[in-house]
Parts: structure tokens; sequence; C-alpha cells
């Protein structure tokens, strides 16, 4: 666990790792910050998901949940469109699947953290690291993000129900 101030970041690899009231919390905060990331059918898909993933951040301020993040690498049992773009376009990767900061707790460098603790992460498994942000509807923020965090790029793909803009950031050791 890191200790930033008055948050927390604990990582972790399985839906084990929280309590039922916990996924709820998860849950309500994904769902709150659609359609920015993806909607989530139930508390139960969020389980699968956790469980199919390479590894994961979770942010606390005392024992609230305020953010997470939820990781994949290559060859994972993952069914997303926009993770089947990497896989076809790439032999090796960390892809970044969602990033949730409850909104009073945005810019206040918490995403900073959890993305150089998954750089850091990517360095040592010498993957690029990917991802997608919406283009519509815009997630201007976000896409202004990663743009200043290193993300270049590198494919767009239109859906019927939203457009993404396909990222990554070349790792160098």
């Amino acid at each position: 666990m890191k200790n930033f101030g008055a948050y927390s970041i604990q990582e972790f690899c399985s839906s084990s790792f929280f309590d039922s009231q916990s996924l709820k919390a998860i849950y309500a905060l994904n769902q709150t910050n659609a359609p920015e990331v993806g909607f989530l059918d139930s508390v139960e898909y969020l389980k699968e998901l956790i469980e199919k993933s390479y590894i994961n951040f979770c942010v606390k301020n005392n024992e609230e949940i305020i953010g997470l993040m939820v990781c994949f690498i290559e060859d994972a049992d993952y069914s997303s469109k926009n993770y089947k773009f990497f896989s076809d376009n790439e032999n090796n990767f960390l892809y970044i699947d969602r990033v949730v900061i409850k909104e009073e707790y945005r810019r206040k460098g918490i995403a900073n953290h959890l993305y150089s603790l998954i750089e850091k992460l990517a360095n040592d498994l010498g993957s690029p690291l990917c991802c997608e942000v919406n283009t519509f509807p815009e997630n201007k923020p976000s896409i202004e993000f990663h743009k200043k965090f290193g993300f270049v790029d590198i494919g767009k793909n239109d859906f019927e129900e939203n457009s993404v803009v396909y990222y990554k950031k070349f790792i160098t050791p």
C-alpha cells in the first residue's frame, strides 16, 4: 500500500480483496462515471472482470473507495472490442481497461500516481501501456491527460454507441 497524503493506493489481483459492500461501492462508482468508462452489467460482471484482469489498484480516502484502475495483459480471456484492438495489433502490452476517480477527488494528482505505478509495472514487464478514450461522447479531460502523460494516438474506432481513440505509451527501459 502506498500513501499519498489523505489517500492510499492498494494493489490487488482478485475480487477476494473486497467484501461485498466494497464491490457494490466500486460498481456504483463505475456506473456513476459512465459513459466515460463503460457501463457494467452487474456486480457479478465486475467480479468476473477483476478475476480476469492482470493487476488492479484501489484508491481509498480513509475507508471510502474513491478510485479504481483495472488492467489486463495480452492473452487475457476478455471479450472487450477495445481490448481486441490491442490483441490484434500488439504482441505484448499492458492494457488499462478502466480508470475511475470519484468526481470530488479529481484534479488532485491521484491519476498521476496511478499512472506512475502502472508505468513502472509496464517498464518491469517490458510492455507498452495501452488504453482507449472516448471521442464520442468526448472525454476531453482524459484525452488531454493521456497526451500530457506521453501517450500517442495509434488508431480510432467508431461503434454504434460511441467512438474511441486508441493510445499507446512506449516504455523505454
